[in-house]
């Protein structure tokens, strides 16, 4: 997972949309923002226009793959590990993400920058949170999504993964796809001609991560320089914290049972780019100290199901409790990715708690997806 070079063009086009955000290290984003921005003459004959974005890139993770006519893939980019982008790149989208969640709150539906557009949505493995939020920022941008369950598609056995996404480029201007194995992302994105999605994979959930640092800035009022402590599985949320680590600096925590830690060579990358302070312990409760976000997700994951009650045993010591959260301090926020097995990895005094932000994290899936599908398709 190689990082890649990228240049970020942005042109403003009757822009229309006024935001107080033009940086995310400011103090004016101690608690959840309100939008100030004023709309000039918007009209259903002249849709409101944000920034458009180009990019020129190249990546050794995702290759540019050769079409069926011999040309290769040009000024499109997959959007797989978080670690494929610099920082700027990164704070750009998630600048867009909160402009055009700011222009939805308001009630503005003449931007429509999705528009004739459509996006096969790839589900090898289901979710709620996944379909709801690129199916409806999608539409609410304009476009229209295709949903393809486990059931339509069978990628890699009914039908090879390198034929799948050489036909759904051909119907397609963008793929989102959902799936176990990491190698059929990958697959995916190296012989598809139109931009592919990582919706999560048993390797990472580069998606999830933007929408909680977009949370993180909305609340915190930034992610430099935070501690962030994840607690339980060093499962793929925490591959992407990793990597975003890796990136932009703050200091991560993973605390996790013996033989349940993150994989090593993601760890040692994220430690070997010196951008972050990365630290993989056993003991929740020295973890939390002086937390600003603890983290927690499901004990088992989807696929592991039949290791639950074994999990549950080793995993004990390690539920996020009121108890967890006192030691880590009156500052800290709770968060989750969902779904929640309430009692298990989370009480539900912690879920319901006032510094619980799980529920604002969970919308902001739809507005962090919606700015990286804007800058995949240059729109």
């Amino acid at each position: 997972m190689a990082a890649i070079s990228s240049h970020l063009l942005v042109r403003s086009d009757k822009l229309s949309l006024s935001s107080p955000f033009s940086s995310f290290s400011g103090q004016n984003l101690r608690r959840s923002p309100q939008f100030s921005g004023k709309f000039t003459s918007i009209s259903v004959s002249s849709p409101a226009t944000l920034p458009k974005i180009s990019c020129q890139t190249s990546s050794a993770t995702s290759p540019p793959s050769s079409l069926d006519n011999g040309t290769a893939k040009a000024e499109l980019k997959d959007f797989l590990h978080i670690s494929d982008f610099d920082k700027s790149t990164i704070l750009k989208i998630l600048d867009r993400a909160v402009e055009v969640k700011a222009l939805l709150k308001s009630g503005e539906r003449t931007y429509l920058p999705f528009k004739g557009k459509t996006m096969a949505m790839i589900f090898a493995k289901p979710s709620m949170r996944t379909r709801v939020s690129f199916e409806t920022g999608f539409s609410l941008l304009g476009g229209h999504a295709i949903y393809l369950g486990p059931n339509d598609i069978q990628m890699g056995k009914r039908e090879e993964t390198r034929d799948v996404a050489r036909v759904l480029s051909r119907y397609n201007d963008i793929i989102m796809a959902r799936v176990f194995a990491h190698q059929d992302i990958l697959d995916l994105a190296k012989y598809a001609t139109v931009p592919v999605i990582n919706g999560l994979t048993d390797y990472n959930h580069p998606c999830q991560i933007m929408a909680d640092v977009l949370t993180i800035i909305e609340h915190v009022g930034q992610l430099e320089g935070t501690k962030v402590v994840y607690v339980g599985d060093g499962n793929n949320i925490v591959h992407s914290w990793l990597l975003i680590a890796s990136v932009i600096p703050f200091h991560f925590v993973c605390a996790c049972p013996k033989g349940f830690e993150p994989d090593k060579k993601t760890v040692e990358k994220a430690q070997q780019a010196g951008i972050s302070k990365i630290e993989i312990t056993n003991d929740p409760k020295e973890a939390v100290k002086g937390a600003d976000v603890v983290y927690s997700d499901v004990w088992a994951s989807m696929g592991q199901k039949e290791e639950a009650a074994y999990r549950h045993q080793v995993f004990q010591g390690f539920q996020v409790d009121e108890n967890l959260m006192k030691i880590a301090g009156p500052k800290a926020y709770f968060m989750h990715c969902l779904p929640a097995e309430r009692g298990v990895e989370v009480t539900d005094g912690v879920v319901e708690a006032p510094n619980s932000i799980v529920f604002p994290q969970a919308e902001n899936r739809m507005h962090a997806q919606n700015a990286i599908m804007l800058h995949l398709l240059g729109v």
